[in-house]
């Protein structure tokens, strides 16, 4: 992970996003007053969006999914989970 400052930055942009898109770098830091500030990283390597949801209708969950509670208690919690 190189860390470059603003100005450094600046002037340099196109190297340093080529060098990022060839695979060069995976990350880069850009520093304000010695601090990191921000990153440049590829595009694929930014997390995907996270959606409530997106699974629905994928799977079914069947009526009886409760019916072993009671067994996987005691196996956690011992004899005396009820």
């Amino acid at each position: 992970m190189q860390t470059i400052n603003m100005l450094q930055a600046k002037t340099n942009l196109s190297r340093l996003v080529e060098a990022i898109e060839q695979g060069e770098e995976r990350e880069i830091v850009i520093a304000r007053n010695g601090h990191p500030a921000a990153k440049l990283v590829p595009v694929s390597a930014t997390p995907a969006e996270r959606r409530i949801g997106v699974a629905k209708g994928l799977f079914k969950v069947p009526d009886d999914i409760d019916a072993h509670n009671g067994e996987v208690a005691r196996l956690f919690l011992g004899d005396g989970a009820k």
